[in-house]
C-alpha cells in the first residue's frame, strides 16, 4: 500500500483545521528547546551509514517496542547486524497501532526518503536500499537532515564541566543552524550519588578553584554558568526524580556538603534540603542573566538492574514516577519569588496526573513587570506524554487553567536526527484541536487572529521567551 498514509491533510480533521496548518503553521522554522543531540556530529557534518544507525541507534523509545515484541536484545541495543536489527524494527512497527511510532516512523520515511510506502517485513528490503543508497549522497548529512525539516535553533542537553567546544566551533562558522548549550546541573543535585565526590573534583579543575567548602563549589558552579552564557545558552535544566525541597539555611547546606565530602551518611532530609538550597540559588541567577529555568518533574531511572548492569543509562528502563510534590513545588517557586528573582520556569510533568495540578501552580507565579507572556509554562507533552492524545491532554489543561495563546509549543527530547517531524505532528494536533472549537461554535471562524495564534505558538512565543 503507497501514497495514502501521510497524506496533506493527515489528523486535520476539519476545514478551518487544514486552513490553520497548510497557510499558517507548516512553514514556520523549527526552534527545538530541549534534545539530546550530539553536536559533535552536527560540527563534522556526520554521514551515516545505514538506516538503521541513523533510526535505531540511542532511540530508546523504538528500543521499548522492539524488546515489548519480543525482539532479542542483540538486535536492539546489542551487536546484531544492521540489516538484522532493521529488519526486527519493520516487524515490531507493523504491530504499533496506536503507538506514536507508527505515525512518526512513516511521517519519517515521507519527510526525509520521499517513501510511501508502508514499513513492514515485506516492504523493508526495497526501504532498506533506498534510505541507504540516499543517506550515501551529499543531501544526507546530519545538516542537510537538520536543513530538511526547516530547524533554525536546538537546544542540546549539557553537563556544567563540558567544554563546549563543538557549541563553539558550529558557533565559529555560523553554518545558519543555531547549536545551543543547555546548562544541566542534575550531578552536583545528586548528592547522595556515590560518584558525587569525584563530580566536584573535576568542577573544581574545571575552573582551577577550590570545592572544598559549600560556597567554593557554588562559586564553582555559577563560574561555568558564566562560561555557557559566554557560549550562547539561553535555557538550563534539571531533572528532578523524587523530594527536592525542604526550607533549609545557609549554616545547616554548608554542614551537609561538608559530612558528604568527608564521607559521613546523610538521611533523606539533609539530601532535600541541599537538592533545594542549590536550586534555589541556582534559580536565582537564572534571573539575573534572564535565563529560562526548565523542571523535568517525575521519571523513574534504571528500574531493571539487570539490564543497568549489562547495557548501562538511557537505554529505555526508564519510567514514569508517581510522588506528590505539590507542596515541594509551591515552596520551592515561592521562595524565589518572594525576592523577585523567580526565573521565567517550564514544567514538565512526566505522570499525567500531575498536569492539572502543575497548569494551576504556574497560574499562581505569573504576576511580573516585564510583560512576560506566561512566564511560568506548563511544558508540552514529555516523554511518555508525546503523543496524539497525550498533547490533546495538555493543550486543553493549558486551555482550560491558563493561555493556549501564550505556549511555546513542541520539542523532540530525542537523540535522533530523523525526529524532527514530531514537530509537525504536533502542529497537524494543534491545528485540529483549534479548527475544532471553531467548527463547534466556540470560538468565532477569525483566521486574522488564528493564524498569528498558530504562528506564535509553533514558533514566535518560543523565539521571544528563550531570547533567541
Amino acid at each position: 500500500m503507497a501514497g495514502t498514509f501521510i497524506h496533506d491533510d493527515f489528523l486535520l480533521q476539519n476545514n478551518t483545521a487544514k486552513e490553520l496548518f497548510h497557510n499558517y503553521a507548516v512553514a514556520m522554522p523549527v526552534i527545538d528547546f530541549h534534545n539530546h543531540l550530539d553536536p559533535q556530529e552536527i560540527y563534522e557534518d556526520h554521514c551515516y551509514d545505514n538506516i538503521a544507525d541513523v533510526w535505531l541507534g540511542g532511540d530508546h523509545y523504538k528500543w521499548r517496542a522492539m524488546r515489548a515484541n519480543g525482539v532479542p536484545e542483540r538486535l536492539v541495543t546489542g551487536d546484531g547486524k544492521p540489516y538484522d536489527k532493521f529488519l526486527a524494527w519493520a516487524d515490531t512497527v507493523q504491530n504499533c497501532i496506536g503507538n506514536p511510532l507508527y505515525h512518526w516512523t512513516h511521517m519519517e520515511l515521507k519527510r526525509y526518503f520521499g517513501i510511501d510506502t508502508l514499513l513492514s517485513p515485506e516492504s523493508a528490503p526495497v526501504i532498506w536500499e533506498k534510505c541507504n543508497s540516499l543517506l550515501k549522497t551529499s543531501g544526507y548529512s546530519v545538516r542537510a537532515l537538520l536543513s530538511k525539516q526547516n530547524v533554525e535553533i536546538l537546544c542540546t542537553t549539557d553537563d556544567p564541566i563540558d567544554s563546549l567546544e563543538w557549541h563553539k566551533k558550529i558557533a565559529d562558522e555560523d553554518s545558519g543552524i543555531q547549536v545551543l548549550p543547555t546548562f544541566r546541573p542534575d550531578n552536583i543535585l545528586a548528592i547522595e550519588n556515590a560518584n558525587f565526590h569525584n563530580y566536584v573534583d573535576k568542577l573544581g579543575r574545571c575552573t582551577g578553584s577550590g570545592t572544598g567548602s559549600f560556597d567554593q563549589m557554588m562559586d564553582a558552579l555559577k563560574q561555568r554558568l558564566g562560561y555557557f552564557i559566554k557560549a550562547g545558552c539561553r535555557v538550563t535544566d534539571h531533572s528532578l526524580e523524587g523530594s527536592f525541597f525542604l526550607p533549609a539555611s545557609h549554616y545547616e547546606v554548608s554542614k551537609i556538603y561538608k559530612k558528604r565530602l568527608e564521607g559521613d551518611r546523610l538521611c533523606e532530609d539533609d539530601i532535600v534540603k541541599y537538592r533545594g538550597f542549590v536550586l534555589t540559588e541556582l534559580a536565582r541567577e537564572y534571573s539575573r542573566h534572564d535565563l529560562v529555568m526548565q523542571l523535568h518533574i517525575g521519571a523513574i531511572r534504571n528500574n531493571s538492574s539487570r539490564m543497568l548492569l549489562n547495557i548501562g543509562a538511557n537505554a529505555g528502563f526508564d519510567s514514569l514516577n508517581d510522588f506528590n510534590y505539590a507542596s515541594q513545588l509551591s515552596m520551592f517557586l515561592n521562595t524565589s519569588d518572594l525576592e523577585d528573582k523567580l526565573p521565567k520556569t517550564v514544567l514538565y510533568y512526566l505522570n499525567p496526573k500531575d498536569a492539572e495540578m502543575l497548569a494551576a501552580m504556574a497560574g499562581n507565579f505569573q504576576s511580573n513587570d516585564k510583560n512576560i507572556r506566561g512566564k511560568i509554562q506548563l511544558g508540552p507533552a514529555w516523554w511518555f506524554c508525546d503523543h496524539k492524545r497525550g498533547m490533546e491532554h495538555q493543550m486543553s489543561v493549558l486551555a482550560d487553567t491558563g493561555m493556549l495563546s501564550t505556549f511555546i509549543g513542541m520539542l523532540t527530547d530525542s537523540r535522533s536526527f530523523l525526529s524532527f517531524p514530531r514537530h509537525e505532528y504536533f502542529r497537524r494536533i494543534l491545528c485540529n484541536i483549534i479548527g475544532k472549537l471553531v467548527e463547534n461554535g466556540e470560538y468565532p471562524h477569525d483566521m486574522e487572529y488564528l493564524g498569528k495564534f498558530i504562528k506564535n505558538i509553533c514558533y514566535f512565543n518560543a523565539k521571544t521567551y528563550f531570547n533567541l
